[in-house]
């Protein structure tokens, strides 16, 4: 049976990555568009400005766009995609949650709230169990579910498969993509021929969501881990792919070799957008690279590669899709999880 969903600001350009893969998929059906007042009662194919990298699906093109309240989306909606800027998404999100809507939400609002579930469904599955602390708190009957930040995604993942030698320090410098700023976020004139080391508000979410993601759910709350980690976070003129810099330093003596199958045996779930190996390790000290790699496992892959060591534990490179493993395919797969665990 079809589970019935929404995207909340399905026009932007993680809205278009939800589109694109939700095209096809074999448990939801796409059964309602929401965007600004602007793009309200236009079809979708004139309210947004496409740019993803395949054409509109014809049936969604002539689909209306809905404007982005509870009572414009149709009541059998079981599960929502919210890709809606964070100042919006704090007003807006929870009048839906207070309507009985279950919210997978790639906004970066509520991330840190403790009673908010910050998933990847390979790494801390079991934080779900937040939403009924959630509903407890908030008194309502839907429940919110936050991805972390794309550079987040990005280096988790291998910190996770490296956190059995003891993580105890994280240093991250990140190469990222100009669509993580959307269509209008850097000119061109900004951006060609530089390189940009500052992105508002990004060290803070690499550093606190990483030990969230990481941290221990005891059934009421989660206690973060106890690293520390510093970020410094760059904008570079490639497309998509955030490329990461990382310097682990470990309780343990951990070997390159060590680190690299750590990493490899890393188990992945058994859901639709899942990758069947979640992280892969190159030898080759020149990979992974933003523009040969960010496809792998349909986007869903984290690439790492240049493992070496350190004097206080290892340092590697990874490597994942923004907008696709870092954002819609994210919150995505955060919905398949929920569906699994009998959430929606």
């Amino acid at each position: 049976m079809a589970v019935r969903v929404g995207i909340l600001g399905a026009t932007g350009a993680v809205g278009q990555r939800f589109i694109q893969l939700l095209d096809g998929h074999p448990t939801f059906e796409l059964a309602s568009l929401t965007a600004s007042e602007d793009s309200a009662g236009k079809t979708y194919a004139d309210a947004a400005k496409w740019r993803v990298n395949t054409p509109i699906p014809e049936d969604v093109a002539e689909m209306e766009v809905d404007p982005t309240a509870p009572d414009a989306v149709p009541d059998d909606v079981d599960l929502l995609f919210s890709s809606l800027p964070s100042g919006v998404a704090t007003e807006v999100e929870p009048e839906f949650l207070q309507a009985g809507y279950v919210v997978s939400s790639n906004s970066s609002n509520d991330r840190m709230a403790p009673d908010v579930p910050l998933t990847i469904p390979e790494v801390n599955p079991e934080h779900l169990d937040l939403i009924e602390v959630q509903r407890d708190e908030r008194g309502w009957d839907g429940a919110l579910v936050k991805n972390p930040n794309c550079s987040t995604i990005t280096m988790v993942p291998t910190l996770a498969a490296l956190d059995q030698f003891g993580l105890e320090e994280v240093h991250v410098s990140t190469l990222q993509a100009v669509s993580g700023a959307g269509y209008s976020g850097v000119t061109s004139m900004e951006i060609i021929d530089n390189a940009i080391p500052h992105i508002g508000g990004e060290e803070n979410k690499m550093e606190t969501e990483s030990r969230k993601l990481l941290g221990e759910f005891d059934g009421v709350d989660v206690s973060l881990h106890e690293m520390d980690v510093a970020a410094s976070c760059n904008r570079i003129p490639t497309l998509d792919g955030h490329l990461e810099n990382v310097f682990a330093e470990t309780t343990e003596e951990v070997t390159p070799e060590e680190a690299k199958e750590a990493m490899r045996e890393y188990p992945g779930v058994d859901l639709h957008s899942a990758p069947e190996q979640l992280i892969h390790v190159f030898d080759d000290p020149s990979r992974p690279q933003p523009r040969l790699d960010r496809e792998r496992g349909d986007g869903m892959q984290v690439s790492a590669g240049g493992v070496q060591e350190t004097a206080a534990g290892i340092k590697y490179n990874c490597l994942a899709h923004n907008t696709i493993r870092g954002a819609a395919g994210a919150s995505l797969l955060n919905g398949e999880l929920l569906v699994e665990e009998g959430w929606v």
